[in-house]
């Protein structure tokens, strides 16, 4: 469904269902190609009442102490574009054409408030962007990039732990990180969070022991 303004409390209401968005469409995805595979997509969130971070979530945010972090509302220009397509290239199948697939022209205010973490290094170069939804209760990871020659920094970890950070730090209850699959998939590091939850389409989250994933 296309929407163009989604107050704090709606979105909340809309996560909580399985609802996702790109750019102003929300959509609900219950299957997906998982390696040539059509397989059931299983939407994450993280509770973080039990969230703690591990030895090796420690480890990355010891290791980029010295990175410059920027949150704010979030915004494209000419920058983030050059740093999407160099995202891209690390991709050999369903690679994206546009950030646009994924934002909003207005993102800090279509179709919700949306708000960008970004990693510069010590030369001031922006070397990372991800981009989450903030709601009453909860924030939402909507997508994340990076430039591959800052990999071994972990970038996708990275900014993902300071939205965290940033949840708990707003006294959020959760943070969507999006979804997995039943079987193994590149999507299993969001497995990975204490705290973290699944949802059966029926209406219940349950903590991701206690759900039978395989």
């Amino acid at each position: 469904m296309e929407r163009q303004n989604v107050p704090p409390w709606e979105l909340d209401i809309l996560l909580a269902e399985g609802w996702r968005h790109f750019g102003t469409f929300f959509f609900q995805d219950r299957m997906g190609w998982n390696n040539d595979k059509l397989s059931s997509i299983i939407p994450l969130r993280i509770n973080l009442k039990d969230f703690r971070l591990s030895k090796s979530q420690k480890k990355i945010l010891r290791k980029n102490k010295d990175t410059r972090i920027v949150i704010r509302d979030a915004f494209i220009d000419e920058q983030k574009e050059t740093l999407f397509y160099k995202h891209c290239a690390r991709f050999k199948q369903n690679v994206p054409q546009s950030i646009y697939d994924f934002v909003s022209h207005h993102p800090s205010y279509l179709p919700c408030h949306t708000l960008e973490c970004c990693l510069y290094d010590a030369q001031d170069t922006l070397y990372a962007v991800s981009f989450f939804d903030v709601g009453q209760v909860s924030t939402s990871s909507v997508y994340a990039m990076f430039d591959p020659d800052y990999s071994r920094m972990s970038p996708g970890l990275h900014t993902l732990l300071l939205e965290i950070l940033y949840a708990l730090q707003n006294n959020k209850k959760y943070l969507y990180t999006g979804y997995a699959f039943q079987e193994n998939s590149h999507y299993d590091y969001k497995k990975k969070f204490t705290g973290t939850e699944c949802y059966d389409w029926q209406g219940n989250w349950y903590a991701l022991q206690n759900f039978l994933l395989y």
